[in-house]
């Protein structure tokens, strides 16, 4: 006796009709059951008495069906994929073959088709598995570097970043840092405190945004590094990217935990503020690190010393290169900045000036190391594209745009003149005012006579009218 294969449904079948057999079921009742007609129970019987149950189970299972496609029509769809569209997913061929080849075949069959070809993998089957890395042998070697945007305060605060510095070798947190949102300042600022607390490491592991790297290295302008590269350039420190995140482990691990950890000891110790948060970190980082921290395969330490050279206040700023015009002034980050006139300003109209720009708000323009005094000529705050794509979460930049929206007064469209409110009518204006107003045309005198049509006729007037003619 063979085995014969059956669905759930067919195996349902077969209890309902024993059932109905044996008398404990009208044939009503086991047609609702079975959700089929009178007639087609009474072929089902008929067939499970003279048959049993293996005459239950679908009699086409097994072989072709009728509606599939001639083997010619198979082979020279696959023919034509693979002379052709061999890299092509299976919509897309199906497409092709049906616009130039006049091959109508379903995107589904095809699939099928390439699957059974060779020609095409499934998604499961082209899954990458991630091998496990070793750790680095010393401490300080690498340092896995990301921030995570969560709800570390959850009602009691709006959400925020958390910068990780986690070191490879070790699983320690080497420092961590509340931010409103990731950006190249608050990277300087983190790496600022690790610098002094630990060293120079031999080099960092990120992920590809634009703060660590450069997205299109033939682009026009820039010299290929971003301002975060430049820093760690000038302190010799190396950075490298990961492809996926899979490859920095560590840190994403480590922002598990801490998403279940440090939440329920902020919400224990009452903390709902990033100031209050970053003034707790450090005794929660001590003990997380006596409770994961592992030891190194080797036990020298490759931090370096900061040389008395770097001074990091400089290095750790947003720096910009920019020309002074004629009249002194120097455009930067949509905003004008006139030199101070004197014997070094007056001589560097048209050359090359230094921008920095440090985290705390401070800007300075120098000159071959030289500060030079300046005034702010103009403010025009926006919100650039730059801005936008630098920070990595768009939370903190759409808070401050709000911010910047609710502080501008309403714009009034019955306002005479000039709508800044310190910009004075200058010469070149009060010309232009005076040759408008004699181009214009005297004023035509008033008609004796009116037209039909310039006459207005009111709903009230001519009710008026027509209660006088009654």
């Amino acid at each position: 006796m063979g085995v014969v294969l059956m669905s759930k449904r067919e195996l349902n079948r077969i209890d309902i009709l024993a059932r109905l057999d044996g008398g404990r079921l009208t044939t009503a009742a086991a047609a609702d059951l079975m959700r089929i007609t009178l007639r087609q129970t009474h072929r089902l019987l008929k067939r499970y008495r003279d048959g049993g149950a293996s005459a239950i189970a679908n009699r086409r299972r097994g072989r072709p069906s009728n509606n599939r496609l001639p083997d010619v029509v198979r082979d020279h769809a696959i023919a034509l994929v693979r002379e052709y569209y061999a890299d092509f997913g299976p919509t897309l061929a199906a497409e092709k073959l049906g616009e130039r080849h006049d091959v109508r075949v379903s995107r589904e069959t095809l699939r099928g088709w390439m699957q059974r070809a060779g020609i095409w993998l499934p998604r499961a089957e082209r899954r990458r598995i991630q091998q496990p890395r070793h750790r680095r042998e010393h401490f300080g070697e690498l340092i896995q570097i990301d921030g995570s945007d969560h709800r570390w305060f959850e009602d009691r605060a709006a959400p925020c970043t958390l910068l990780v510095f986690i070191d490879d070798a070790t699983s320690r947190l080497m420092e961590l840092r509340f931010v409103p949102s990731e950006s190249t300042f608050a990277y300087f600022e983190a790496l600022k405190g690790y610098l002094q607390c630990h060293g120079k490491p031999v080099a960092f592991y990120s992920d590809k945004h634009s703060i660590f790297r450069v997205s299109r290295e033939d682009a026009a302008s820039g010299d290929g590094m971003t301002q975060f590269g430049r820093a760690l350039s000038e302190l010799n420190i190396e950075i490298l990217c990961a492809n996926t995140s899979q490859a920095k482990g560590r840190v994403e691990r480590a922002h598990h935990t801490l998403q279940d950890r440090l939440v329920k000891e902020l919400r224990l110790a009452g903390i709902s503020t990033i100031e209050a948060a970053n003034g707790f970190l450090p005794a929660f980082v001590q003990t997380y690190n006596a409770r994961f921290a592992k030891p190194p395969a080797s036990e020298r330490d490759l931090h370096r010393p900061i040389a008395s050279t770097n001074d990091l206040d400089d290095i750790l700023c947003w720096r910009e290169q920019r020309s002074v015009s004629r009249q002194l002034v120097i455009n930067y980050n949509r905003m004008k900045f006139m030199l101070r006139p004197n014997k070094t300003s007056a001589a560097l109209a048209g050359k090359v000036v230094d921008i920095y720009d440090f985290p705390d708000g401070r800007l300075e323009i120098r000159w071959k190391g030289l500060p030079l005094p300046y005034s702010v000529f103009d403010h025009l705050q926006r919100v650039s594209h730059a801005a936008i794509v630098e920070n990595k979460r768009l939370g903190e930049v759409l808070a401050w745009i709000k911010q910047q929206q609710d502080q501008r007064p309403h714009h009034r469209s019955g306002l005479a003149g000039p709508r800044r409110s310190n910009q004075k009518a200058g010469l070149m204006k009060d010309r232009a005012d005076r040759l408008a107003q004699a181009t214009k045309s005297p004023t035509r005198p008033a008609r004796l006579g009116r037209r039909r049509c310039d006459v207005e006729v009111s709903a009230a007037s001519a009710q008026a009218t027509s209660e006088a003619a009654e």
